[in-house]
């Protein structure tokens, strides 16, 4: 390892110091990192040199734009250890995506690294409402995924009660929720709505569990869809954010208190957003694509990474570090349909607001001659007559037409007729041939 990390592990107060100080920590811990990256880690090696920047270039935090970016091509690239900067001995724990769209990609973690996760887990889950000796429910992943031993140990260090029940097995899920008595939950989104409708098939209303808090990240989620937990479980939701290739989730927290986006903890990750066309750095309050460096981490630093996710910078309100917007989409589920972009989070923005259609969908893309056609396949809330299926299709067929500006088909099918996800929802399904 090159040096000694600068500065301990943060403590509370970090969260509501002045942007002078966080700004000099995080050039302090930048200047650390990137030296770190650069002494040993061969791919930034080339690349520093490849663009003729050392780190030594580095005077002030605008000087990060001179660094090349970190995309899943080079970790893929160097599957599986080429990214880390410690030897082998040195790791704790490997994490790895799932690689559905080719090798997946690997994260190593020092023990450090893992005291530090479990601090900003615990963080994160403080700010959004959860209370020491809580009850927390943990429903994300197990295993590779870092969603759920991320949780788990957050959890743990704040001082709650973990429930490690993992994904799936609905049934399993309510036996638990209902016995146990949890006060708080960690879960995507989707999958908390599959569990309430469940709840609702048993008998149960979900509004007479013992949940308070519901922490939800993984995917995109909108505010009509926070309403709509909100009002079934009677719950505050608030959301988390993280991927595995900057740490995992806790790099990024909405305080209950205000709910208006995720700050991010800046003192670990430092954030960027660029325009994904050119890459060229904008200002705060402009919407792009975020980027982040690492300051902090051993195993594996991550120069300029680009997350692929879209969202704007935005100033601090709960707390004094930035928040970001909450996640609009990404750069890779991004539909264009004859020349207009759109988003599935837009379509579920539309669903909810056709009161008998539930907030279960996908979005099926296919090509007729030359021409993309997209069906929005989507079920009816239970208890919707079959001849007001036509009349809610027809709905949000003219509101995605007058709001977004395509016409689309719309599929209103029978509840419970799309298959769910016990993870990340499956929101986009492309079924156009390659080439």
């Amino acid at each position: 390892m090159t040096g000694v990390l600068p500065s301990p592990t943060s403590t509370p107060d970090i969260e509501f110091a002045t942007r002078d100080r966080i700004s000099a920590l995080q050039l302090e811990r930048m200047q650390w990192s990137l030296q770190h990256a650069y002494a040993n880690v061969p791919h930034y090696r080339r690349a520093f040199d490849a663009v003729g920047v050392h780190p030594s270039d580095l005077k002030d935090l605008a000087d990060l734009a001179k660094f090349p970016f970190t995309t899943k091509k080079e970790l893929r690239e160097n599957y599986p250890f080429g990214m880390l900067a410690v030897p082998q001995s040195e790791v704790s724990r490997i994490h790895a995506s799932s690689g559905t769209t080719g090798w997946p990609t690997v994260v190593g973690y020092t023990a450090n690294d893992i005291e530090n996760w479990a601090d900003l887990v615990a963080r994160s889950l403080r700010a959004g409402g959860v209370k020491p000796s809580d009850k927390v429910h943990v429903a994300y992943g197990y295993g590779l995924f870092t969603g759920g031993l991320g949780a788990h140990y957050g959890a743990e260090r704040l001082g709650c009660t973990v429930i490690p029940m993992s994904g799936g097995m609905t049934d399993r899920q309510i036996q638990l929720i209902t016995d146990f008595r949890p006060d708080a939950i960690l879960v995507t989104p989707s999958y908390m709505l599959t569990i309430a409708d469940a709840m609702i098939a048993k008998g149960i209303d979900p509004a007479t569990t013992s949940l308070r808090v519901g922490v939800f990240g993984a995917e995109p989620w909108t505010e009509q869809m926070r309403k709509e937990i909100e009002h079934i479980l009677e719950m505050d939701a608030v959301d988390i954010y993280g991927l595995s290739e900057v740490m995992g989730p806790g790099v990024a927290m909405e305080c209950v208190e205000t709910k208006d986006g995720p700050h991010i903890w800046e003192d670990h990750c430092y954030p960027e957003i660029i325009d994904p066309v050119t890459g060229a750095v904008l200002p705060d309050g402009a919407a792009g694509e975020l980027v982040f460096t690492s300051l902090t981490k051993e195993a594996m630093p991550i120069v300029r990474y680009r997350t692929r996710d879209l969202t704007r910078l935005l100033p601090g309100t709960a707390r004094t570090m930035r928040r970001m917007q909450k996640v609009t989409g990404r750069t890779d589920d991004m539909i264009i349909l004859r020349g207009v972009n759109l988003f599935p989070t837009q379509i579920e923005e539309l669903i909810l607001a056709v009161p008998v259609l539930a907030p279960q969908f996908q979005c099926v893309l296919e090509r007729t001659g030359r021409l993309d056609m997209l069906t929005i396949r989507v079920e009816a809330r239970p208890g919707v007559p079959g001849d007001q299926h036509s009349v809610a299709s027809e709905s949000l067929r003219e509101l995605i037409k007058n709001r977004i500006g395509v016409t689309v088909a719309v599929d209103v099918m029978a509840p419970a007729a799309l298959e769910r996800s016990v993870g990340k929802a499956h929101r986009l399904i492309d079924n156009r041939p390659e080439g």
